[in-house]
Order: structure tokens, then sequence, then C-alpha cells
């Protein structure tokens, strides 16, 4: 056994470092292992096809006999939503408050993995103990209710994770953030802070809460005559139950619409996180039976997502819902970076339609400012700062704010996925580097899709694609029939029999010239095929089709 004194913490970040997402981190000490949050991030415009994105555990896979369980902070797919898929992978214990662990026990009813995954619920301030931790539960604010903080006491010091957090002392359900809890354990010493960075670069503090509630009321006493329909994230319930506070005080009957809303809404309310007035909520099948003025939607879309609720609504797609002039429709969410267009699609669509949209002041982030990520640094003194969740300049944003407040720049560390940084109360270094990455799903598939087949779809899309048919004799190779060529994607056939016939010819020439060198080798005659019809093709048109020689043989 190794001597106690000169064992360092790991701590090792598989996901969740330059993006917002896929929030996952190792802290390991000797045989000991547990990870904080298994979240998926959505693909990029690139990952044609992907559903989602998920991180690569291969590390944990590697050292599954140490990996004592899995500690979540809140709810929000980016730190639960990968939890199905590692799960398949790693049985290890989940420890999470009520209303996250719920969500979780969503998830895993659709893939089947309630009997076989341990759970456990955590309140705010509870520790468990994991191998050689303690992890103790801290409350916090956020925009899904029940978030914590966690204190990981390792035998190396104590290191604060503040999850995704903001300071708000008039939450809409429960207490606020427990920041005496903070100082306590700041008092004791600290040995590293890892402290939320998404909105490290805006100055001031975080709005509370409440002050949309404010909003939410005066746009329904604006708005009086109209059909209100409301578009805000699944997984928001405090901003739910103001929508049905401000229903309720001027008399409308409320209709959830989008899968995930209605899925996390109703395990909100069977767990005492939402308080919904008896008759407020109807069916929407119901919605005919009411006129326009006592009607509101809460409906997903949000980010202006395709398939999600308002954008088919906004596309008159949606069976149960249309757009009409004089609707009242409310963002009550800002654009994730990159889903700005899809955004101003969807408004641009409904203002058509002749609906109102507001998407001013019906928002407030969940995530802490400047001022109050320098409460947190000053309550917990850390001797260490590692800024995550964010892109690098809003990792960089924290760091510079954690130098202004003193703490050395060696002891700041900006890490990328799979550094290892080790530490103890006498230095931190990044020692070495894991493997991680992006797993790929696309429907049923997890992880068969790789770059390789990303880079055909992308082939695909840009240039489209050539088949070339042809039968040979066996034997003699001599050309029985064909070549015929098919194009899919790279020029309409009809319009360009001239381009075609060329092109055949193209193909004809290539076998004469394998049948004069006396290339016998399949292999080697596609290829032919292929270069030379690249060249024409490129010479031709300046497109690069993917080209697909077949060749049949007959006896």
């Amino acid at each position: 056994m190794k001597n106690i004194n000169n064992s360092k913490l790991r701590i090792i970040p598989l996901g969740g470092l330059e993006q917002i997402g896929m929030n996952i981190t190792a802290f390991e000490f000797e045989d000991s292992i547990i990870v904080v949050d298994c979240g998926l991030s959505f693909p990029e415009d690139d990952m044609l096809g992907i559903d989602l994105v998920i991180p690569d555990i291969t590390y944990l896979k590697n050292n599954a006999e140490k990996v004592k369980g899995f500690v979540i902070t809140h709810g929000h797919e980016d730190h639960i939503g990968a939890l199905p898929y590692v799960m398949k992978e790693l049985c290890v214990p989940i420890y999470a408050t009520k209303l996250t662990m719920g969500i979780i026990e969503n998830k895993f009813k659709e893939h089947d993995l309630l009997r076989t995954t341990k759970r456990k619920v955590v309140r705010h301030g509870q520790s468990i103990n994991l191998g050689c931790f303690r992890i103790e539960f801290i409350k916090t604010n956020h925009s899904i209710a029940d978030a914590a903080a966690l204190a990981i006491y390792s035998p190396a010091g104590i290191v604060v994770h503040t999850g995704d957090f903001k300071v708000d002392y008039t939450p809409v359900f429960g207490d606020s953030i427990d920041l005496q809890r903070f100082a306590e354990i700041g008092k004791k010493g600290v040995l590293a802070l890892m402290c939320d960075s998404t909105n490290a670069e805006r100055p001031g503090f975080t709005m509370s809460e409440r002050t949309v509630g404010k909003t939410f009321d005066n746009i329904f006493a604006e708005h009086r005559n109209t059909r209100i329909i409301i578009a805000t994230f699944a997984s928001n319930v405090d901003r739910v139950q103001q929508i049905i506070n401000s229903a309720y005080k001027y008399g409308r009957k409320v209709v959830v619409e989008g899968r995930s809303m209605v899925n996390i809404i109703s395990t909100a309310a069977e767990l005492g996180y939402l308080n919904i007035p008896d008759y407020t909520l109807i069916d929407i099948e119901q919605m005919k039976n009411y006129p326009d003025e006592q009607m509101v939607l809460i409906t997903t879309g949000s980010q202006g997502e395709s398939m999600a609720a308002l954008s088919r609504m906004a596309a008159d797609m949606h069976r149960k819902v249309s757009i009409k002039p004089g609707d009242t429709v409310i963002f009550s969410s800002n654009p994730i970076p990159g889903n700005e267009k899809a955004v101003s699609k969807v408004i641009n669509e409904l203002s058509a339609k002749g609906a109102d949209v507001i998407f001013q002041d019906a928002h407030v982030s969940g995530h802490a400012c400047q001022e109050e990520i320098k409460l947190i640094y000053s309550l917990v003194h850390p001797k260490y700062a590692i800024p995550v969740h964010g892109e690098y300049r809003h990792l960089k944003a924290q760091a510079q704010l954690a130098m202004g407040l003193g703490i050395p720049k060696e002891n700041v560390f900006i890490l990328s996925s799979g550094d290892v940084l080790e530490l103890d109360e006498t230095q931190a270094k990044v020692a070495e580097k894991v493997q991680t990455g992006a797993i790929l799903v696309d429907g049923l598939g997890v992880g068969d899709v790789g770059n390789i087949v990303l880079r055909d779809r992308q082939h695909l899309a840009e240039d489209g694609i050539v088949i070339v048919v042809l039968t040979l004799e066996r034997y003699t190779n001599q050309l029985l029939a064909g070549p015929d060529l098919v194009s899919r994607g790279f020029v309409y056939v009809r319009e360009s029999e001239d381009l075609m016939e060329d092109a055949r010819q193209v193909v004809m020439d290539a076998l004469d010239y394998c049948d004069t060198r006396h290339i016998t080798d399949w292999g080697k005659i596609k290829n032919t095929i292929r270069d030379d019809l690249n060249n024409f093709i490129w010479k031709k048109t300046k497109r690069s089709p993917m080209i697909l020689p077949i060749i049949m043989e007959v006896e």
C-alpha cells in the first residue's frame, strides 16, 4: 500500500471543457474513483444525421473495479443525458437529489435499466461515503430545482464543485443557496474550487428567477384577449410554475405540449416540486372547448429545434395547434450559442402568420455572473482554481477573475478534456492525458458512426454519388454488359445526357487500358475507373462526387 502522504488526488475531466455540454469528471485517489455528472451534447452542424453525442468512457471502463459511483449535481441533459448509455457498460450506483433522480428514472424506464441500476436519493446537507471519498451535497440555485454543489472530501484535501449555479435570494421553490455552508467549508481549508464559468464574461449579478414572474404578470395583463403561447426549456420547472401562477391569476387554462415538457412536469408535480391549482391543467384535446382568451400553451421549441412543438406549429405541421393572427408567442429563453439562426427563423415564421412575438425580458439565466463567482471564491478561499463548464473563452474569463481575487497564476488551471491534474497541498500539475472524445449516437447505433462515415456523409451531401455498374466474364474479363452510370445528388441525368455519355466513354477507355495492360485484379480495375472518371468529372464540372464502381461476373 502506498503511503497516503505521497498519494495525490487526480482530477480527470472526460468531457464538458471547451464546450457547453457533455459534462463528466472523474476524481481518483489510489483505488477509488468517483464520477461527477454524465451528460450528453447535441450534434454540431457537420455531424450529419447524428442524434446526440456522449463522452468516451474508455478510461472508466479500463479502471472499472475502482469506480465507486456516479454523483449527479442536477437534472439537465448536459449532466445526466449520457447515463443510460454509460450504465449499460458500467453498472455502478448513482447518487442524486430527489427531482434529479426522478428525471433520471424516467430515462432509465425507457432504456429498461431500472432493475439493474442501484440508485440512492440524497438530501442537501447529507454526505455519502464512496471508497476513500466523502461527498457532501450543498444546496444551490439553478434553472432547475434541486441543484447541488458538491464538497468532495479526499485524503489529499477538499475540492468544492459548484455544479451549475446562481445565487438567487428569492427562489421560486425552496430555499436560497446555502452560502453559510460554503463559508464553513472555506474555513476548513479548500484545496481546489471547480466553478461554473458559463456567464464568467458577464459583469454584475444574475437576476432572480422571480423577476420573470413579474414580467409574465405584465404580459398577461396586457394581452387579456389573445391566446398566449410560451416556449421555454422543459426542465425549467420554476419557470413553468410562474406561468401557471399567472394563468391561474388571470383565469386561464394551461395546456402542456412537447414530450420532454410533459415528462418533466409530471415528474415534478408527482414529487411536489410544482404546485398546480385544481382544474388549471387541461389536455390538449380539450383546448377546443375554451375561447382563446382563456388559454395558455406551454411548449418546447424555444431553441428553434426543427422537431419541437413550437417549430412544428410555426411551420403548420402540428396536428393539434395552428398559429392564428393575434396569438401572443413568448420566447422565455435565450438562444444557446449556435442556435440563433434557427430561433430567428421560427420568430420570422410566427410573425408572418400574424402572431405577436415577445422575446425580450422573459428570461433570466440559471448561471452565475461575475459578482456571484467572486462571492463563491471569497467564501471558499481555494488554493487552486479550476474553471469548469464552458467554452475556452468562458474558462479564461473565470481564470482572470480568480487571479484578480489574489489566486496566483500558477495555481489557476484551465484544463482540456482528458488532462489528468494531480494535486495535493504542496503542488498541482497536469501529469498526463487519458483517452477522451465524442461517441456519436445515431438511432440505435452507439459509436458505430465515426469520422470516416461522417466524412462520407459530408462528401455525399456536398457532391453526390455516381455508381458505375458493369458485368465482366470470368477468367477473360470481357465486358458483357454496361457500363451503366447511375447518379444521385450529382447531376440530373435527363438534362446531362451528353456528360453521362462522355463519362461512359471514359469508363470504356479505362477498361481498354486495363485490358491492354493485362490488369485482371478487380481492385486495380476499380481504382483505374475511379481515378479516370474523377479526373474527367472534375475537369468538366469542378465537382468530385463519390464514385462507386460495381463489377459483376458471369461464367
